[in-house]
């Protein structure tokens, strides 16, 4: 079995691996660990062009290489905050309303991605595998072709693919599609997500999808499949438990003084419905007064794309809308609203976490979303929360034991929390067990292991052979 080769935007170092990393680090380095391999992507760092050049910078641990290599200003301007974030990113997520296309932009994109595949060429050998992860690396297959490369390679988008219609904002839509069709595997998180790929390909690309996920589009021929990521649930609880006696949770547990509390963790991302939430919390402190004083949300937001007006502007409309409706319910004992804009250790969101008697869920659109998992995880079977879960979330599908929601309606969401605040013990209980149970079913390392199984079993290319497998 040959090495496996992880490509990602960017690399989790050897530490990280071993520490607070989150799910797609655990799931990569344990794949990694067991094959041997490299694990290729950007350090982070901008760097001059003979920096740049001079890469990749290669650091071993065990089995597996760590290789990675620095970004000129240009290059994160126009790959990383340009096309990746100011382009993709929202329209991918249903946001065209705030999306923005500049061709050098694009031709940054592009030009990055042909860099790096040049980058890895190097490293490879006949028989590696290799597993190109999310919406940074869509033309990655394409330029390694370009190269030569016969190799089998997969794709997986950690994000929602949209509905065609959607796409379309996009002037190049066809030649991503088509760059998409250079994988032997396409892997999504929801059948919701292949269905909008096969969509396109049926209606946009003159392509056909045959029943078993085969699709066949500009001359090629590729796999598609549903997997989805998970977490190691299990894993997660032990830690939680084991944090649970820490000075951290021992205080925040004083400072509520008996309070209910509820626990929001997500990136500063205009896509996670904060201000919504934030809203439909003011309204169950005006529309049930009972709770006023008993109960306080917890929102962890960490500063992400700081550089990027968009989230400089989501940042600015959280921190006025937590002044403001903490203004207006705040006593001088109590503040209804914690708005920390910081990172946690993992391990301390997860001992959090299971401190609190709802976890509240509700991205307006997400690939997955692992939050909504780990919450569920660290909770304590005999005493567990409540996860209250937008429909918009790639978990809602697994998760049935959550309270659903539509993240767009603000009383809806306010009676889901006054449900669950009131939700007996045993129906708590049993809640939980049916999204433990699914977790079990489908963890980190069924996803890791079923895509690369499948991917393994792609026929390899001969040798000239262009975009799919024959």
């Amino acid at each position: 079995m040959g090495r496996l080769i992880v490509v990602s935007n960017r690399v989790a170092t050897p530490t990280e691996t071993k520490g607070s990393a989150g799910g797609l680090a655990v799931g990569v380095f344990g794949a990694l660990k067991d094959a041997g391999g490299v694990w290729f992507g950007w350090s982070g760092d901008v760097v001059s062009e003979t920096v740049a050049n001079a890469g990749p910078m290669l650091e071993q641990d065990g089995a597996v290489t760590f290789a990675t290599v620095g970004l000129t200003r240009k290059d994160y301007d126009q790959y990383y905050r340009g096309f990746s974030n100011a382009t993709l990113w929202p329209v991918f997520h249903y946001r065209n309303d705030i999306a923005r296309y500049e061709r050098d932009e694009y031709a940054g994109y592009r030009r990055v991605n042909a860099w790096l595949a040049h980058k890895l060429v190097k490293l490879l050998e006949p028989d590696d595998i290799i597993w190109i992860h999310d919406y940074h690396l869509i033309p990655f297959a394409e330029a390694l072709r370009s190269e030569g490369v016969t190799n089998r390679i997969g794709f997986f988008l950690h994000i929602p693919f949209p509905a065609p219609q959607i796409l379309l904002n996009i002037p190049p839509h066809e030649e991503l599609v088509k760059s998409l069709s250079c994988y032997d595997l396409l892997g999504f998180q929801t059948a919701t997500d292949q269905q909008a790929f096969h969509d396109y390909v049926t209606r946009h690309a003159r392509g056909t999808v045959s029943a078993d996920g085969i699709v066949e589009a500009f001359g090629r021929k590729l796999r598609t499949g549903v997997y989805r990521i998970g977490v190691f649930p299990d894993e997660i609880a032990e830690q939680a438990k084991r944090y649970e006696s820490r000075q951290h949770v021992l205080e925040l547990k004083q400072s509520l003084e008996g309070r209910k509390l509820i626990m929001s963790v997500d990136r500063l991302d205009y896509s996670k419905g904060l201000v919504e939430r934030f809203r439909a919390f003011e309204l169950l402190l005006e529309r049930a007064p009972e709770w006023r004083g008993n109960v306080t949300l917890v929102q962890i937001a960490p500063p992400t794309r700081s550089d990027v007006a968009t989230y400089q502007k989501i940042r600015q409309d959280l921190e006025y809308e937590a002044g403001r409706i903490n203004g207006r319910y705040s006593g001088l004992d109590y503040t209804p609203i914690r708005y920390l804009n910081q990172q946690y250790d993992r391990w301390k969101l997860m001992s959090l976490f299971r401190e609190s008697q709802i976890g509240f869920v509700t991205p307006l659109h997400d690939g997955m979303n692992l939050v909504a998992k780990e919450y569920v995880a660290a909770q304590n079977p005999d005493d567990p929360g409540v996860l209250v879960l937008s429909i918009f979330a790639g978990a809602a599908a697994e998760l049935s034991g959550a309270v659903l929601v539509n993240p767009h309606d603000a009383i809806g969401m306010c009676e889901a929390l006054q449900r669950a605040l009131q939700m007996p013990l045993d129906a708590r209980q049993r809640r939980h067990e049916i999204n433990m149970a699914a977790l079990r079913e489908n963890d980190l390392g069924v996803w890791r292991d079923s895509f690369l199984r499948d991917l393994r079993s792609v026929p390899v290319r001969r040798s000239g052979e262009g975009g799919g497998h024959q």
